[in-house]
């Protein structure tokens, strides 16, 4: 049986960054061919990273892209590279290149291009030619069939016709954005494209953060019959080298009545020969995927960290008001940057009570973070003072409410202009959705954390931080203890909004499922509540829409997934 030893390199590469990510590719291709391997697949655009977005719109860019890739092709040897790259012709092309002895053999040129959710492949990217035969590459003897990430999404796409023409291995390269769940369906996908193929498959994807997008890894290799032979780890550099056996298909695709019609030879382009010495053979890695709150967890340090060191920020600051928000942030943030790179700040105003302080000098002795308290005191009574004769027989409760988180904002924003650390900001997707939340005050900031993740969620998050480490990291009383903004006397959320165990089911029916108010009542929801609800996401989009970037984590995030506009007559 013939056998195939293809390397997967899962790279975190930054957009933008040539000549880092030729670096990083050079010394991965070098790491394939000493360990005997017939080809390396790179990810999706590897040498621009991905998404470029209106990068792609300056010809001086793309021009160094393909500077990068032959830079990088000349370097190939008898191991054959799969890179991806921004192909130009009178288009622009999202492309991968076959490279092999110091060479780019030929081209293929993505198919489907995405233009839903968080793509916008169609405002830059042609697609390949439907009308033009697909190729077949010869490489160790196996015939290879090469497609860019969403060509494998559709039943009927390319790998299909590849498979029918002949192709006994297929390689996909991906930069799959990540979302909370999204491996166990895609490997099922997978799985299922390669029995319709009878082909094995690799797919690599691209891992690491990039702004708001996250991508997970978790590269996969299947047999032609869908079974599973390796799997990388999630959320980490790795190049996931297997020996691919390359079993007869022949049977199975003559009986195959889907072929019968469609079965044609694809043509083949001749890449490398068999590799003249048979290295010892090497046992597949199958890396365990990660429980689902772990891995939420783990997905909000590495868009956390890759955020603040792929903008140049090797500190940050938080603004600990003892609270369940805050106290995750911090969690995060010292599992991202390292405890030494973490800076709390302890703001209390008159409402602050003093089991907040407690529990937010306690979280930060367990994290080990440098911890301070600026009181705002003598700040918010001077606004007080200040705003009095404008405020004359009024009572302002509210203005007063958001004063304080101003006053915050301003002392958190002169540490980060004085010592250079970025701001994460504290507010979750529950408050984000509402607009409860204090625009120009708790959300100032860089980046935030929690952006995308509902408050009932925060809570999961924090107890598996304590049983993580063992013991409570996470004082008790921050995750028992009811949630208060504290910017007056006994405030409790609850007095403002539905409790969240309300709330966040209406929320997510509303944001991320696109019901609207009447479907959501049907379904059994308080029609009062739900209408109350819905309302208050509608006229918060203004603030949303000024607030940082956060980590997407779900299917529908703020931002590049949900662009609803501000001024809007509809309700529903």
């Amino acid at each position: 049986m013939t056998v195939i030893r293809v390397a997967l390199a899962q790279l975190n590469v930054t957009v933008g960054d040539l000549d880092g990510n030729l670096a990083k590719m050079t010394a991965t291709y070098e790491q394939a061919a000493e360990a005997d391997c017939d080809v390396v697949a790179f990810t999706e655009l590897a040498t621009t990273g991905y998404p470029p977005e209106d990068l792609l719109l300056k010809p001086g860019f793309v021009a160094d892209n393909m500077a990068s890739l032959h830079k990088l092709a000349a370097r190939t040897g008898h191991c054959a590279a799969v890179v991806g790259f921004v192909d130009q012709d009178r288009d622009l092309f999202n492309a991968a290149a076959v490279c092999a002895d110091g060479q780019v053999v030929d081209t293929y040129r993505k198919r489907l291009l995405p233009n839903y959710a968080v793509f916008d492949e169609a405002r830059y990217f042609t697609p390949g030619d439907e009308t033009d035969d697909l190729e077949l590459y010869e490489i160790a003897g196996v015939k290879v069939g090469i497609s860019v990430c969403e060509d494998i999404w559709s039943p009927s796409g390319p790998l299909m016709v590849q498979g029918a023409g002949g192709a006994e291995l297929s390689i996909n390269i991906n930069a799959s954005p990540y979302h909370h769940g999204k491996s166990v369906d895609r490997e099922q996908m997978l799985a299922t494209r390669a029995r319709d193929a009878h082909s094995a498959l690799v797919y690599v994807n691209q891992v690491g953060g990039q702004d708001e997008l996250l991508f997970d890894g978790a590269s996969v290799v299947f047999d032609a019959e869908g079974h599973l032979l390796a799997r990388a780890a999630q959320f980490v550099d790795e190049l996931l080298i297997v020996d691919v056996p390359m079993a007869p298909v022949y049977r199975q695709r003559l009986l195959d009545p889907r072929g019968r019609v469609s079965q044609r030879s694809l043509p083949v382009v001749v890449v490398s020969g068999p590799a003249a010495d048979q290295s010892p053979p090497i046992d597949s890695l199958i890396a365990e995927p990660m429980e689902p709150v772990a891995e939420l967890y783990e997905a909000l340090v590495v868009g956390t960290r890759d955020y603040c060191v792929k903008n140049g920020f090797g500190d940050v600051v938080i603004g600990l008001s003892g609270g369940i928000d805050s106290t995750l942030v911090a969690c995060v943030a010292v599992d991202a940057l390292g405890s030494d790179h973490v800076h709390g700040v302890s703001m209390p105003s008159r409402y602050s009570s003093e089991h907040s302080r407690t529990d937010a000098e306690s979280l930060a002795e367990n994290l080990r973070i440098d911890y301070r308290t600026i009181a705002i005191e003598l700040a918010f009574s001077a606004y007080l003072e200040m705003l009095a004769p404008s405020f004359e027989d009024r009572q302002p409760a509210l203005t007063y409410e958001n004063l304080q988180s101003r006053c915050r904002g301003q002392v958190l924003m002169a540490l980060s202009n004085e010592f250079g650390w970025m701001v994460l900001t504290t507010g979750n997707k529950s408050e984000m959705a509402v607009g409860y939340f204090t625009i120009y005050g708790d959300s100032v900031g860089g980046y935030a954390v929690l952006k995308d993740v509902f408050k009932l969620d925060v809570y999961k998050l924090c107890r598996f931080v304590n049983e993580r480490d063992g013991r409570e990291t996470i004082p008790e009383g921050v995750i028992t203890k009811p949630p208060s903004a504290e910017l007056r006397p006994d405030q409790r959320d609850d007095q403002s909004l539905p409790p969240y165990d309300v709330l966040d089911p209406i929320l997510d029916l509303y944001v991320e499922q696109d019901r609207t108010a009447a479907e959501i009542i049907e379904l059994g929801h308080d029609a009062d509540t739900v209408r109350r609800v819905t309302r208050l996401v509608d006229i918060a989009e203004y603030k949303r829409r000024q607030s940082p970037p956060g980590v997407r984590v779900s299917t529908k995030a703020f931002g590049k997934d949900r662009r609803m506009p501000i001024t809007s007559g509809y309700r529903g």
